[in-house]
Formats: C-alpha cells, structure tokens, sequence
C-alpha cells in the first residue's frame, strides 16, 4: 500500500506543479474533441493474486470521448469492459515457488467487469497544435478522475475442506479512483495513436468475495484494485471558435 500512495502523492505534485502552464495557456480559436475506441487487457490485484501479475491479464475493449478545455486540460467519458483472472497457484514465494497459504487455499477466480469513468488528463505538451501538418505531434499525460463499476467474479477453491467457506460467485456496485499515465501520438490532422495504463482503487475488498472467512486464511484488512492498460486509436473533431467581436454580431462575417 506504501507504494500505491507514493505513486498517488507524486501524480498530484505533477499535476500541481504544471498549474502554472495551466494559468498561462492562452485562449484558443480553436477545439478539439476525438472519439475513439481501444483494446487491450484487464488485471486485478487482492487476496488471490496479492500483487500485480502480468500473466493475469485478460482482453478488455474500451470506448471515449475526449474534449479539451484548455491547452493543457482535456476530460474524457469512456466505457470499458474486460475479464479477470487470476489463481493462487501463479502466486510466487521467496523460494521460487507457491507459497504455503496458496498451496493449501488453491483458490481461483475468474469473472468481469464493466466501467464507466470520467476522468481529467494533465497533458505536458500541447498536443493539439497543428501548426506543422507534417511533424508528428507528441504529448505524455497524466489521468486521474472517479468510476463506477459492475463487478461480477466467481471464486473455487480445490481444496474440500474450504469450499463451504470459500467457493462463492455474485456481482458487486461500487465506485473506484481510476489513475495513471499514457502517451498520445497524432498520426494525422484527424487520426490518433494511444498508450495507457492505469489503475482502479476501490473501497471494497470483496471484489473476489474473500475477506469474510478465517483470518488464517484471507487478509481483511487490505482493498481489493483492479487495472486497465491498452492501445487505442481516435477521430479529432474541429470547432471554430468565432472571435468575440463577431461571435456578438455574426452579420460582420457576411
């Protein structure tokens, strides 16, 4: 958990320390809006697979809308669905391999999830300056906003002694701070290049329905997290902003 807040404390330094970019950016004539779609794979982190584990992944597809509000400061809507999987026996110890508390649980977990977020993107160079049409236009950016989520996961353990306790499915409604940092790529005037990965802090630690069994067995005293990284490629959108003194009287542009 110390790392989590080290990570949370340093994305909201970044983001404090580019206000001053944020106050200095000058009005544009002009806005951007994309729409876009993304794949890319989905991962959770709790009493099963205690700490983020690649081979966990599972694909997961991805639809937003962007809009941009200053030089700096775009919002995005998306809507994200994906699998989870993960299995103590893929849990790693000290000594190479499955830990005793693991061995003896063999519990999995498989199921899915389903988002919709809102969320603020910090970008550190003005990607929408098109200025140059044949220079490829770069920015890295940080994410940070609020979720809700449906949650719907089974868990099975092997061993016969637990199951009564421990083999339980259903679904859960809860909300998640979804966080973290990608790369945006103007392929063309219209067309958009992402990478993103991000993480989902929730206030629940049933998202794998362990947390309520014996102490000796779960952890009840941790969150459960899950996480969406992916590719995505978006449409940019242009509105003219009409300069003040005609916005007023429109007959001065006829």
């Amino acid at each position: 958990m110390t790392k989590h807040w080290h990570s949370s404390l340093l994305l909201a330094g970044l983001v404090l320390a580019g206000s001053s970019f944020l106050g200095a950016a000058p009005a544009r004539a002009q806005n951007t809006s994309e729409l876009g779609i993304g794949v890319g794979g989905t991962n959770y982190k709790g009493e099963v697979s205690p700490q983020y584990q690649w081979q966990n992944n599972r694909p997961a597809v991805t639809v937003f809308y962007r809009r941009d509000i200053s030089a700096p400061i775009t919002l995005r809507g998306g809507l994200t669905f994906g699998g989870l999987r993960a299995n103590d026996v893929n849990v790693e110890g000290v000594n190479g391999g499955v830990p005793p508390l693991q061995g003896y649980r063999q519990v999995s977990l498989r199921g899915s999830v389903l988002e919709l977020a809102a969320v603020a993107e910090y970008n550190f160079l003005d990607y929408h300056q098109r200025s140059d049409q044949h220079r490829v236009h770069v920015s890295p950016y940080l994410f940070g906003g609020v979720a809700g989520f449906y949650l719907n996961t089974t868990v099975e353990s092997q061993n016969t002694a637990l199951q009564p306790d421990f083999n339980r499915r259903g679904a859960k409604v809860s909300l998640a701070i979804p966080a973290g940092a990608g790369l945006k790529i103007a392929l063309s005037q219209h067309l958009n290049l992402g990478v993103e990965m991000g993480v989902r802090k929730t206030f629940t630690d049933q998202l794998d329905h362990l947390g309520d069994q014996d102490p000796l067995y779960v952890n009840p005293h941790d969150k459960d997290w899950y996480y969406y990284n992916g590719i995505s490629l978006s449409y940019t959108f242009y509105k003219i902003r009409c300069p003040m003194p005609y916005g007023r009287n429109k007959g001065l542009l006829e």
